[in-house]
């Protein structure tokens, strides 16, 4: 017996390294050394930095890969991957350098898989930092025909001086807000839940998305906030800290970027949550509180201010095309936040 006669096609493989060549190769910066294909990949530092620290993220989709498996729909799950793992290292004042994915499969479909590498690609566009190597799995009789999975990892580099820990966070400052694109990658397994239970298809267009379908509104891929947080720092906006509202939403990630004895004090009547968490929540009847502790509720980002430069920093991200808004400020506390359904 051969190792195809086992399910895994070497040669496919092969085929498979050759068709994502360009795409990888789109992503290159001028740090990269090394080709596609060796067993490692090779990143020398960038030039200027007196003490430079390295941060370090890894994350995946989750199950929105279920809805990407069922539309058929691929490429925008590599985009998820990486703002996943790019939001995260950014919240330490990090500018992303390169990215690796982990690729697992039950078979190699060539046509799939180059979709989602392509919305890695993308992804890794956007946040400008280079996809300097993976790993694609084939696995047969472990995942089910037609179904893969995705792990990322990124490695993001900041001047010590400028990293954020936390310690710059004072009590007052103003709690900033970055809209969010949709419902990211988090709380699909309650989506999914939800969807099924009241009989929607992915292909339906209830209200409010219609002509769009709910599939559709669904796979809206993760923002990618690199660029307008990095473009701000670099403009002199004083930021104390960030955080990404990944799972657990505000309650759970607001949190992680205070310091000891400090809360934020949330207005959540002071943006306007998007329709697709509405809908959710009502063919759900799931409590406000439960929203809050599952959902991103429109909110992607957040990054805290000093309360004499919160309209400044309003101004200059609507400036860059990029909505901002106040939603809070940071008070004395043990580090719950105060203000959201309980």
């Amino acid at each position: 017996m051969e190792y195809r006669d086992a399910g895994v096609d070497v040669e496919a493989g092969r085929a498979f390294v050759e068709r994502i060549r360009s795409m990888v190769g789109s992503t290159t910066r001028p740090e990269v050394l090394g080709r596609l294909g060796g067993f490692s990949g090779l990143f020398q530092l960038p030039a200027g930095y007196q003490e430079p620290v390295l941060v370090s993220g890894t994350d995946g989709v989750g199950t929105k890969l279920k809805l990407a498996h069922s539309l058929k729909r691929h490429e925008t799950v590599g985009i998820d991957l990486v703002a996943m793992c790019v939001n995260d290292v950014l919240t330490s004042g990090a500018e992303p350098l390169f990215f690796l994915d982990y690729l697992a499969t039950g078979y190699l479909d060539e046509a799939q898989l180059a979709d989602v590498v392509s919305g890695i690609a993308a992804g890794c566009r956007m946040a400008g930092c280079a996809l300097l190597g993976g790993e694609t799995a084939e696995m047969p009789g472990f995942y089910q025909s037609g179904e893969y999975d995705l792990a990322g990892f990124c490695v993001g580099i900041v001047e010590k001086s400028q990293l954020l820990d936390g310690s710059q966070v004072q009590i007052g400052d103003v709690a900033i807000a970055l809209p969010s694109s949709g419902v990211h990658s988090n709380g699909f397994s309650l989506v999914r839940k939800i969807v099924s239970d009241r009989g929607f298809a992915w292909d339906d267009c209830p209200e409010p998305f219609a002509p769009q379908s709910l599939g559709e509104i669904l796979l809206t891929p993760t923002q990618i906030y690199v660029k307008p947080i990095l473009d701000a720092r670099k403009a002199g906006l004083e930021i104390h800290g960030m955080a990404h509202i990944t799972g657990g939403g505000l309650p759970e990630n607001l949190p992680r970027c205070l310091g000891t004895g400090q809360s934020v004090r949330v207005d959540p009547t002071s943006w306007m949550v998007p329709s697709v968490f509405r809908w959710l929540a009502a063919e759900g009847s799931v409590s406000p509180a439960g929203m809050f502790n599952t959902f991103n509720m429109g909110v992607g980002f957040v990054v805290l201010v000093p309360p004499s430069q919160a309209d400044s920093t309003i101004a200059w991200f609507e400036s860059q095309d990029v909505a901002a808004f106040a939603i809070g400020d940071v008070i004395a506390g043990d580090g719950k936040l105060v203000g959201l359904p309980e």
